[in-house]
């Protein structure tokens, strides 16, 4: 997230294309939550081009700030429902997903503190599997493990708070959701666990099985209400509130 301005480490590949120039850059391996502005200069123009109808100032610096959506947050396996394990015959499988999970989550969280908890869903690692993580706020709870969740019910009353998304982590948006949820998942060995989140808890869940059925948070969204870029953003370090 620094301010620091440097030169691209790999080269912008130019094409053209008809009567248009076509200029492309891309990268393998960006910092995490790096975010890239693009500024470029039109060339001035000629004597010769102004006296032919060229209207405009041809000293004149254009910029434009690019803020490109995360590569992920267009991924055709983000908009798919994740194809559920069948356990425990595909406990490897399963199990595989999970690790990789965790490697993950492990990964960011030792870069970005995240104070209302965090989770992760397979298909953000381009997995298309109904496996995902969440790490409560409590960062002493132990994580919990969603595998072929769903949501069985849910509470009438609900709330809004700003969401943020590892696949689409340069805005925050307000989503409703249920206060509480009840949610069916399927442990290794096979049998179905039936468990109840409240609150913050259950927005965590419920965020991670959207992924799973190929939902982003924008769905979520009231009509007429749009993401704010991250730097409006004001409750970074801070867990969700409740009233009493």
């Amino acid at each position: 997230m620094t301010a620091a301005a440097f030169p691209f480490r790999t080269a912008i590949h130019q094409e053209a294309a008809s009567d248009r120039r076509i200029f492309s850059w891309s990268t393998d391996a960006p910092p995490l939550h790096a975010r890239y502005r693009l500024e470029w200069k039109f060339r001035a123009r000629s004597e010769r081009e102004m006296h032919q109808g060229s209207s405009g100032d041809p000293g004149t610096a254009q910029r434009a700030d690019a803020r490109p959506r995360s590569r992920a947050a267009r991924s055709p396996v983000l908009a798919e429902p994740a194809r559920a394990f069948d356990l425990p015959a595909e406990r490897q499988a399963a199990e595989q997903a999970i690790e990789q999970l965790f490697s993950a989550m492990d990964r960011i969280s030792r870069v970005h503190p995240f104070a209302k908890g965090m989770g992760l869903a397979a298909p953000q690692l381009a997995i298309g599997r109904a496996a995902a993580v969440v790490q409560p706020p409590d960062p002493a709870a132990p994580p919990i493990v969603l595998l072929n969740p769903r949501i069985t019910d849910r509470s009438l009353d609900e709330d809004e708070q700003y969401e943020g998304c590892l696949s689409y982590f340069d805005v925050r948006g307000l989503v409703p959701r249920p206060l509480r949820i009840t949610v069916e998942t399927t442990a290794l060995e096979g049998q179905t666990v039936t468990t109840v989140y409240e609150r913050g808890l259950a927005r965590l869940i419920h965020h991670e099985i959207d992924h799973l059925d190929g939902l982003l948070y924008t769905a979520r969204m009231r009509a007429g209400i749009a993401p704010i870029p991250v730097e409006e953003y004001r409750q970074t370090g801070r867990a969700w509130t409740y009233g009493q």
